[in-house]
């Protein structure tokens, strides 16, 4: 079977109207005991995220660009209909000592696809214990 060729997006790409519509979005995070729910506004505003292409689909993860080097994809779900990715990533980022990365690395990512754009979006982003790869 043939992999899907995705585009590549850029959020400096989008077209203004496109950027309110992911300003629009809210999100819900559970990190280091802070909790959402929080506005995508304030992720563009102060995180300088980045679309991540992950098994072929373009995904904007709260996430800043920078730390993407240091990202490892466990597993991505897409739904049945194709408009939900459920992700589980590893984010070495901030651990120093690989033996501490099953307590503080993981997490898991739900990401919903916006009504006509070719990406996904996280509605969820939640610490998660890697059990396993």
């Amino acid at each position: 079977m043939k992999k899907k060729e995705v585009r590549k997006v850029k959020l400096s790409d989008l077209a203004p109207e496109v950027i309110e519509k992911i300003k629009s979005y809210r999100w819900d995070r559970f990190v280091e005991k802070h909790e959402g729910p929080f506005t995508w506004e304030s992720v563009l505003k102060y995180y300088g995220p980045e679309f991540m292409g992950i098994n072929g689909y373009q995904v904007l993860l709260p996430i800043e660009r920078e730390h993407h080097a240091n990202i490892t994809i466990l597993r991505c779900i897409p739904s049945a209909d194709g408009q939900t990715l459920t992700i589980f990533l590893k984010d070495v980022t901030y651990v120093p000592d690989p033996a501490d990365e099953t307590f503080y690395a993981g997490f898991v990512a739900i990401c919903e696809k916006v009504p006509g754009e070719s990406f996904f979006i996280t509605i969820f982003y939640h610490e998660w214990y890697i059990v396993e790869n």
